[in-house]
């Protein structure tokens, strides 16, 4: 249904990813300044930002965008039809330079996300999905590959991501409870693709995030077959007034997995 927005998505996200990889591979300053809560901001992310939201305008004039590094316009609120944008999720990672960002484009319905594309710059790996059409990875050598959660559900066998770059004490509670050994440290929104690909079986963030950290993987996870809610259950819903995703979320293979 959404065959239009997702086939710009995935080609602008690589464009863009290619725009972060000149910026990551010079020798000189990234040029990191740091926004009013703290947050960095390098001329990766600016750059990247350039590419997608003119792409993006360009092609989908009656869309409306909400992207991390764009001047939030409210007339959004009155558009069924929002892309979300992160132009590189996980600047940390990539001050860090450990590889660990992505490109994340997600395209909102009706305040439900339906579209998502997460591109890894530094991998080539392309990860995206739409609404009812299943989930997918498309390698680095241009094969595609069809992604579907784990079915583990053996609470002694677990293995979980976490943010690399933002503890979560809550998370480390779960994982001294149920003793969990296989853990993944690891920037951006490559833990929710991991889900997805079947390589982690959880992932619970109960630090607040943004709409742009969470839209795309939400749509990977969900369309992999795996279950994306906030913590307290209910749905995540975008396009908000307030973008803040204040109440956390998890990314579980199955319901037999919501650890508490």
């Amino acid at each position: 249904m959404w065959n239009e927005e997702l086939k710009l998505a995935m080609e602008t996200a690589v464009r863009a990813g290619e725009e972060i990889l000149k910026i990551y591979n010079e020798d000189k300053d990234i040029g990191t300044e740091y926004k009013e809560d703290g947050s960095p901001l390098t001329r990766a992310d600016k750059a990247s930002d350039m590419v997608i939201t003119a792409a993006l305008k360009k092609a989908f004039p009656d869309h409306a965008i909400l992207s991390e590094e764009e001047k939030d316009d409210k007339e959004r609120l009155k558009n069924d039809l929002c892309f979300i944008v992160d132009p590189l999720d996980g600047t940390k990672e990539f001050i860090k330079r450990n590889g660990q960002f992505t490109v994340n484009i997600a395209l909102s319905n009706k305040h439900r996300s339906v579209m998502g594309v997460i591109y890894v710059p530094v991998t080539g790996e392309l990860y995206y999905a739409s609404e009812g059409d299943g989930a997918y990875l498309r390698t680095p050598d241009g094969k595609t590959l069809r992604l579907r959660v784990s079915q583990n559900t053996d609470h002694s066998a677990l293995s979980a991501v976490v943010s690399g770059s933002h503890g979560c004490e809550e998370m480390e509670e779960l994982i001294r409870k149920y003793n969990i050994r296989k853990i993944l440290r690891i920037g951006s929104s490559l833990k929710g693709c991991l889900v997805a690909k079947g390589e982690a079986d959880i992932y619970f963030r109960h630090n607040p995030t943004m709409e742009w950290d969470t839209a795309a993987m939400q749509c990977i996870v969900e369309e992999a077959g795996g279950i994306f809610k906030q913590m307290d259950d209910t749905e995540m819903l975008y396009n908000r007034e307030d973008s803040l995703n204040a109440k956390g979320f998890y990314a579980i293979n199955s319901i037999e997995n919501r650890l508490r």
